[in-house]
């Protein structure tokens, strides 16, 4: 009797031990979720840590590339979920309850963290703290070094860009002033403030500035001081957006949403331009850079396209994928257009610009991978190539000898004085860009591709349309292609960061022209013209150390070749020949960033 009672109890007590377990198993639970910044990507490799409010005992997980976390095995109770993440403020969500036998989804969302404004001088000199006033910040940057180029010219006050590119004028070797190696001088403001929950006003406004001179980056300029010299006596002339204005980077308003994007409105860069400054393994410094410095890629076919003004510019992201557009609306004067060879002021018709454009930018990433296309077309694109003529070179062809349209001669006094103006060849602009960048522990690798078809304009410019910077064209080519322009762009590189201060990076870019001209004109002995199939290639390499957050101090070499005809440098009329087809330019200097 007592071998039953005893092994009744056994019984019993097992039964109430796997009771026990499996109630027990029943009162656990998994917590999982995403985590979002605040624009709605994801926060990968975020500490996700899920408090007991009762017992104050806690579990954690790190979330995925994609964002994703889990905690298993969590008790039933009441719990506060927090996530943590470096340059994030923590998210935090309160009140979570926990059920028996039921999952629980909690997804947290974290907001970037700004840059804590400066508190003193020396603050400012040792870390990257912001100059920042009522949410409005000041920032900027001063870069300038020396250099050597085995082919170049003389340098002027509003030249804003490196001398490394091969240069058709370019011949003789000679040390200079170097500006702009790694970034554009300049200053700006920028702002952001929040009016309503989730939705801030957003405005920015920069400038770039010649730190040799101290005067406004100006490439108009070049071309007019340019204006009636002999080629022997050209100093460096460029072709560019930056034309003198007293913002000529950026200026721009709009409204900002955590969930539904930003859409500004003013004086912006082209998609293409975000796109170059993102995947360029030299961040399109101008020593170092051939896309960097020669806007053709970022403008879409045009240097001057590199950024457009009156344009509505929308950006969003979702998760992992980001979305941008761009339109420009047509501004600016059309000028005077006539189609007749023998036209004068009175047959002379005014003409409306019709210079609007647009954009498409889709792309994402996922873990280490990021990948973009954007879409590009630009009407009336003008293309500021060639100094005018003048008295100092009356009989030098390959300068402009026309104040017309078509090419066809005007005789008489000029409608537009030559005085303080340009000259333009007007296209018709598309470009597709594809590029993509990849990061491997210290390694970050780079590739890219642009292809742009260029045509005779739908809509004709005149003589006195004005251009970039509120420059008037008194000498326009509304013909100048006979078939349609081809060019590829292609580029690649690496950088490799070592102990977190000095970058070492290499690049190569190479662009391709087709030729354009019915029938072709193109010989060796001719010098080939600007119309002529070529090829241009650009190698360099650099290590750039940074002392502190602010300063570094930078050195390295560009190399840079031409063959055939190629639109590489200014000017290129009829059989103008390279007076050398290639360009070497080593390179060392300072940046104070802020």
């Amino acid at each position: 009797m007592k071998l039953i009672v005893f092994r009744s109890f056994v019984l019993v007590t097992c039964l109430g031990c796997l009771c026990s377990v499996f109630a027990g198993a029943q009162a656990l639970a998994t917590l999982s979720g995403r985590v979002t910044d605040s624009t709605g990507g994801v926060a990968a490799g975020a500490t996700v840590t899920a408090n007991d409010a009762d017992t104050g005992v806690s579990r954690s997980a790190v979330t995925s590339e994609a964002g994703h976390y889990e905690i298993v095995a969590v008790p039933v109770g009441r719990y506060v979920v927090r996530a943590t993440k470096q340059s994030f403020a923590d998210g935090t969500r309160t009140g979570i309850s926990v059920t028996a036998g039921q999952d629980a989804a909690v997804d947290i969302h974290m907001q970037a963290k700004t840059t804590d404004a400066c508190a003193s001088g020396r603050e400012f000199a040792a870390t990257d703290c912001a100059l920042t006033w009522y949410g409005i910040t000041l920032y900027g940057s001063y870069d300038v070094g020396v250099g050597w180029v085995s082919h170049g010219l003389p340098e002027n006050g509003y030249n804003y860009e490196g001398a490394s590119l091969v240069n058709r004028n370019g011949y003789q070797h000679r040390f200079l002033v170097a500006p702009n190696n790694l970034q554009q001088t300049g200053l700006g403001i920028r702002g952001k403030e929040e009016f309503l929950p989730g939705w801030s006003v957003v405005f920015n406004a920069s400038t770039g500035i010649n730190p040799q001179s101290g005067l406004l980056a100006d490439a108009s300029k070049t071309q007019i001081i340019n204006n009636g010299l002999p080629r022997a006596s050209y100093s460096y002339t460029i072709d560019g957006a930056r034309a003198g204005q007293p913002f000529n980077d950026e200026i721009y308003g709009g409204i900002s949403s955590t969930h539904f994007g930003t859409l500004t409105f003013g004086r912006q860069r082209a998609l293409g331009t975000d796109l170059m400054l993102n995947y360029d393994p030299s961040n399109g410094g101008y020593a170092f850079s051939y896309i960097g410095y020669n806007g053709t890629m970022a403008g879409g076919g045009d240097t001057e396209d590199s950024r457009w003004d009156s344009t509505l510019k929308y950006r969003l992201t979702y998760g992992p994928a980001h979305f941008g557009a761009t339109y420009k609306f047509a501004d600016g004067n059309g000028g005077c257009y006539s189609a007749s060879a023998t036209w004068t002021a009175a047959t002379c018709t005014p003409e409306s610009a019709h210079n609007n454009a647009y954009g498409f930018d889709l792309g994402g990433e996922h873990g280490k991978l990021s990948a973009d296309l954007v879409f590009q077309h630009y009407n009336q694109a003008i293309s500021v190539l060639n100094p005018l003529l003048g008295p100092q070179s009356p009989t030098q062809s390959f300068q402009s000898t026309t104040n017309s349209i078509n090419t066809n001669p005007i005789t008489g006094v000029n409608l537009i004085d030559t005085n303080n103006t340009l000259y333009g060849i007007v296209t018709d602009n598309n470009g597709v860009i594809g590029a993509v960048k990849y990061t491997w522990d210290a390694f970050k690798f780079y590739g890219g591709y642009e292809y742009i078809w260029q045509n005779n304009p739908k809509d004709p410019l005149g003589v006195g349309a004005s251009d970039q910077g509120g420059y008037i064209l008194s000498g326009v080519e509304d013909n100048n292609l006979d078939s349609e322009k081809l060019l590829q762009i292609w580029w690649t590189g690496a950088k490799y960061t070592y102990r977190k201060k000095t970058d070492f990076t290499l690049a190569w870019y190479q662009q391709r022209q087709n030729d354009f001209r019915v029938p072709k004109t193109c010989s060796a002995e001719a010098g080939f013209r600007a119309s002529c199939a070529g090829t241009l290639n650009e190698v360099s390499g650099y290590a750039d150390h940074h002392f502190t957050k602010r300063f570094d101090a930078f050195a390295g070499v560009a190399h840079s070749y031409v063959s055939g005809g190629l639109a590489i440098a200014i000017p290129h009329g009829p059989g103008v020949p390279y007076l050398h087809n290639n360009n070497l330019a080593p390179t060392i200097g300072g940046r104070f960033a802020f």
